[in-house]
């Protein structure tokens, strides 16, 4: 079998006003999507998702430059695979891309799914965390975000991160004022559910250590990405002050970059994102971050897709234990498949089919054509 072409479906929904989210000072009006597709000899076609901050059509641009480097190889080649470099966000999303497409192509020829490629004995099914807290605003009913992990416990979701909200310089917001908020959301919760922080590297590290110590009293299941990622100093000071995990990573493609953080303990928890770095370095992350005690729980805010390749590496591989899930995407987020995975009482199932278990609906260009521009506006109060 043989590679005979590459393309990529750049997808995008606007989000009705009610839909669209706000956190910093970033409305978000759409959501994107892009789906790089392998096309073999034989009739099989893999597809995998690239991260949309790769940006869809300059991610289509590089899989075309990339195509010819890869057609005529077989997909189950390991030199068929590009690989991320950590210097462009496009090319890295494009080639995670592929690579997520030829695990799908080779679960189908091998007609297995992607996590019995990586395992044996994978799981059935994967715990997902509810992933979102990005539509409150500190100016208008910051209470949302307690009413909003409340519908996620109903839900039966054992997790949920949500982030700090709007600039806190709109409105005069300091720690105090937040950790209040930080604490009407805990009372609420009552030990139903996890609770975990995205910080969205917008914190001092004096802000990050108050904040830290409060919410490891608090029993919070991580603390993500509070400072900017390349104060590896002050992660490591973060790390060393609480119990509590630190976790980051999230815009990083290589185990290079990943490396000074795995080495310094600066991260308890790393997040790569199979979007940005594929399947293929998002294993090799894992296998070096158990070999320093390390888990990681993968960066999944995107679609579908992207889910169900961090699921079926979760469901394989033994240091990593829970699946993001967005909130907020929309329906562009499981309208991209044929069938959306069964997900019940906060736990997706994997289908019973090989590959990555998902088939692309087959009107799914005309449904959500690609809509040129940033997926946000910049708010200005």
């Amino acid at each position: 079998m043989k590679i005979t072409a590459m393309d990529t479906l750049c997808l995008s929904r606007m989000h009705e006003p009610e839909r669209q989210w706000i956190t910093a000072s970033y409305r978000t009006i759409k959501a994107d999507c892009a789906v790089v597709r392998v096309h073999t000899d034989e009739g099989l076609i893999g597809i995998g998702e690239a991260s949309a901050y790769g940006v869809p059509t300059l991610i289509a641009e590089w899989v075309d430059w990339l195509a010819p480097s890869i057609v005529g190889k077989e997909p189950t080649d390991a030199a068929a695979a590009p690989h991320p470099n950590g210097k462009s966000r496009a090319h890295d999303a494009a080639a995670a891309g592929i690579d997520c497409a030829l695990w799908d192509l080779r679960g189908q020829i091998e007609g297995k799914r992607v996590s019995q490629l990586l395992n044996d004995s994978p799981a059935e099914s994967v715990p997902m965390y509810a992933s979102s807290g990005c539509r409150y605003d500190w100016r208008d009913r910051p209470e949302q975000l307690v009413e909003e992990a409340l519908a996620y416990v109903e839900q039966g979701f054992p997790a949920m991160k949500f982030r700090i909200g709007t600039r806190w310089d709109w409105d005069g917001v300091t720690v105090d004022r937040f950790l209040g908020l930080v604490r009407e959301l805990h009372q609420a919760v009552a030990g139903r559910m996890q609770l975990a922080l995205d910080g969205n590297c917008r914190l001092t590290l004096e802000e990050a250590l108050l904040i830290a110590e409060e919410l490891d009293r608090l029993g919070f299941a991580w603390l993500e990405e509070p400072i900017p990622w390349s104060d590896i100093d002050g992660y490591f000071t973060l790390a060393a002050a609480v119990e509590m995990p630190v976790t980051g990573g999230e815009s990083f493609s290589t185990l290079e970059q990943f490396r000074p953080y795995i080495e310094r303990r600066a991260y308890d928890i790393v997040q790569p994102d199979a979007g940005i770095c594929g399947l293929t370095e998002l294993v090799r992350i894992a296998e070096v971050a158990a070999h320093h005690g390390l888990k990681l729980y993968p960066h999944s805010w995107h679609n579908g897709l992207m889910a169900m390749a961090h699921a079926h590496a979760i469901a394989a591989l033994p240091n990593l234990e829970i699946l993001e899930v967005c909130q907020i995407q929309g329906p562009l987020q499981w309208g991209i498949a044929e069938e959306s995975p069964p997900m019940v009482d906060g736990w997706l199932h994997l289908p019973d089919r090989a590959g990555l278990g998902i088939e692309l609906a087959g009107d799914v260009a005309e449904r959500f054509p690609h809509i040129e521009g940033h997926y946000a506006i910049t708010v200005e109060r």
